[in-house]
């Protein structure tokens, strides 16, 4: 497994440190968030025969930063689906859709599937949407290059998250909301590109009705329990991967 770089985790605590800034979030949030980070390792399965390959990149939610252990994270249940899967996840925290694309640049050789897991920090660090726009495109294209298949999976309402008060919340739900119609207009121009929809409404969205056993213990991140909903949607909306059989 390749080490984390450590300008992506100071990067990452630097977009910590932003948010108190705006006020809306206590410290002891931000430490907590920084702690799962550092403590945070992308799951990657490399099986001896595999039928198939699946390259994922995203921030810390592809790495699977607040679950328990990186096999309870999306990741680790996709290898734990489908055993005979190679899996490379070249995800790091603090990453925005830009980073997406150097991560996508770094990757060696072809793939039966590439999975783009993140966005949040797009939302956060308030990319203008016209960027965010670009930054998009130019991740789906170098995705579409390395795979036959394209899947896009930004996170939920970033606005439910307990990691953030009002009036922020609110800003941070239309940040949601943006950042899903780009992803979705983008993967609506192409074929082989799928999109993964997690956005719910506060009133309907699990994260926030449950916010204690679906979130880790910043408030931020999905715990376990949010984690295997995100993976339950993947295989529900994007259907089963390509090449291999779930165990």
């Amino acid at each position: 497994m390749p080490a984390r770089h450590p300008l992506a985790r100071t990067t990452f605590l630097l977009a910590l440190a932003g948010l108190l800034v705006l006020g809306g979030c206590s410290v002891g949030k931000a430490r907590e968030a920084a702690r799962l980070a550092r403590a945070s390792e992308p799951l990657q399965a490399d099986p001896p025969d595999p039928r198939a390959s699946l390259l994922i990149v995203g921030d810390s939610t592809a790495v699977g930063t607040g679950a328990s252990t990186p096999q309870a994270s999306v990741a680790g249940r996709i290898a734990a689906q489908h055993p005979q899967l190679r899996i490379v996840n070249l995800a790091a925290d603090g990453a925005k859709y830009r980073d997406f694309a150097g991560q996508l640049r770094s990757a060696a050789g072809r793939f039966d599937a590439v999975l783009v897991l993140g966005g949040g920090n797009d939302v956060v660090r308030l990319t203008p949407v016209d960027r965010l726009r670009g930054d998009v495109a130019t991740t789906v294209a170098l995705a579409r290059e390395r795979a036959p298949r394209v899947i896009l999976m930004p996170p939920g309402n970033v606005g439910n998250a307990p990691f953030f008060f009002r009036p922020l919340a609110w800003l941070m739900t239309q940040r949601a909301q943006a950042l899903h119609e780009v992803v979705r207009e983008e993967a609506g121009r192409h074929g082989d590109v799928q999109y993964v929809d997690l956005y719910e409404p506060r009133e309907q969205d699990p994260f926030a009705q449950r916010p204690r056993e679906m979130h880790a213990s910043d408030g931020l991140h999905p715990s376990d329990a949010g984690y295997a909903l995100w993976t339950q949607e993947l295989r529900r909306q994007a259907g089963p991967l390509p090449g291999v059989a779930p165990a």
